[in-house]
């Protein structure tokens, strides 16, 4: 992922010289960090990124308040491995959960062999150091609420949360955590306060089943929405949109009543996109599992008043990016293997970031090998620039075979500066970008045994 001679050459200077070694800091310069993650959301639905309808008033505040990134992306569509991605800093086929559930099709999922599947997964966090592991050796506190699917709380490193977890029943992706936001906010608020009264920094997982269906958002906020005449289904999807920008509100507001904003760093993401069928619950085609940008593209945004300068960034980021930048933060230890790049230095000084190329992974909703991420890739993709070349593979579909037609097997080239929503393939027209591309997609994550057709036929 590091694409810049330049960046490498420093970074290696450094790590000669000590200086990328974390940095002693007191508490007082420990900043509070804050994840906040939206949950199926398209990149499009913000006021501050020009919706027309939609009202974010919290999330615009927030957005005038931070680096904002808005090409940010996550890289696979799907909120299990994107979640994974986070809390790791790793890609799916790195991390090894790559789908949300074993494939059904090899065993019943009341089997014992399925369990057996189920716990296997949640296992590979153990390979790990996670986020609040890492900021745990600094002496911060832990919560975790909203969605989680690696078991416990404690599974993932946090020292206090939520969700119970496998094999509890509900388990499954969040369980009593999936109540914050919808049912208030108490268990946070709860932690917020205990932490600063026991002057301990602290890092907060706030990832809220929002604006997710089930889409049944108050009537107060519904009414709004059902007054512009939009389709049912777009009106309640609207109304939740706001729901969710109403929970951050009010996270926010704790912080700043209870004095500890300016020294806290909060993160913005979502785990993947969502375009609202007009037509049915659920969502569009070129949304959530795909890797166009309806299902991978969301805007990212870092805020700390006491340290960065609120600033609009053209430049590429991913959510890998996410875990190096706030151990950064923290003066904790980044693990060396991480793709992802530690921002920090470049949003603090208004730099740009040497880094001309993203990739990223789309793999089925039910793993059909959980020791061979292969056996259920669809696709793998790259950006650089204002080019975005998509390969399609053959990896094995069970549930939700709808969201992958692969009716085109041939690349898939846009032009993301002027094609935003990726209505025309210029592959045809422009094969030396496509070799180009697909040569560096092999040097990034080289696959054995699936292959993608790579040529336009002339």
């Amino acid at each position: 992922m590091f694409n810049s001679i330049s960046r490498l050459s420093i970074v290696a200077v450094a790590l000669l010289a000590g200086v990328l070694a974390p940095r002693s800091l007191s508490a007082a310069e420990r900043p509070n960090i804050v994840m906040i993650i939206s949950d199926d959301q398209a990149w499009t639905d913000y006021g501050f990124l020009g919706h027309p309808q939609i009202r974010t008033p919290h999330l615009d505040r927030l957005a005038r308040e931070s680096v904002v990134f808005e090409r940010g992306y996550v890289p696979t569509a799907l909120c299990r491995p994107s979640l994974m991605s986070m809390i790791t800093g790793r890609y799916a086929h790195q991390h090894g959960v790559t789908g949300n559930d074993p494939s059904p099709k090899y065993a019943q999922p009341d089997s014992k062999a399925y369990q057996a599947q189920r716990a296997e997964l949640i296992a590979n966090i153990d390979r790990f150091d996670t986020v609040p592991e890492l900021l745990g050796a600094e002496g911060y506190v832990s919560h975790q609420s909203g969605k989680w699917w690696e078991g416990s709380f404690r599974r993932g490193g946090f020292t206090a949360g939520m969700t119970r977890g496998f094999p509890q029943p509900g388990g499954r992706h969040g369980d009593d955590g999936l109540t914050i936001g919808r049912q208030g906010m108490q268990p946070v608020t709860d932690f917020l306060d205990q932490a600063v009264e026991g002057q301990k920094p602290f890092f907060l997982w706030y990832a809220p089943f929002l604006p997710h269906s089930p889409h049944n958002p108050p009537q107060r906020l519904l009414a709004y929405y059902e007054s512009l005449g939009l389709p049912a289904t777009v009106a309640k999807y609207y109304a939740m949109c706001e729901w969710f920008d109403e929970t951050c509100g009010q996270l926010i507001e704790h912080l700043e009543a209870r004095g500890v904003r300016d020294n806290t760093l909060i993160v913005y993401v979502t785990d993947n996109g969502w375009i609202q069928s007009p037509d049915k619950n659920g969502y569009a085609p070129r949304s959530k599992q795909t890797p166009y940008e309806g299902g991978v593209r969301t805007p990212i945004m870092f805020s700390w008043p006491a340290r960065l300068k609120p600033a609009e960034r053209p430049e590429l980021v991913t959510s890998l990016d996410l875990a190096p930048t706030m151990l950064a933060a923290a003066g904790a230890k980044i693990p060396a293997d991480l793709p992802g790049l530690n921002l920090l230095p470049e949003m603090e000084h208004g730099e740009p970031i040497e880094r001309d190329t993203i990739f990223g992974e789309g793999f089925a909703h039910d793993i059909a090998d959980i020791h061979n991420p292969e056996a259920s890739l669809l696709y793998r993709w790259c950006i650089q620039g204002r080019w975005k070349l998509l390969l399609t593979y053959d990896g094995e579909v069970n549930r939700y075979a709808s969201s992958h037609p692969r009716e085109e097997q041939r690349p898939q080239l846009f032009d993301l500066l002027a094609d935003p929503h990726e209505e025309t393939n210029l592959a045809g027209e422009n094969p030396e970008i496509v070799e180009k591309l697909a040569a560096a997609i092999d040097r990034w994550y080289p696959v054995k045994e699936r292959k993608a057709i790579t040529s336009w036929p002339q």
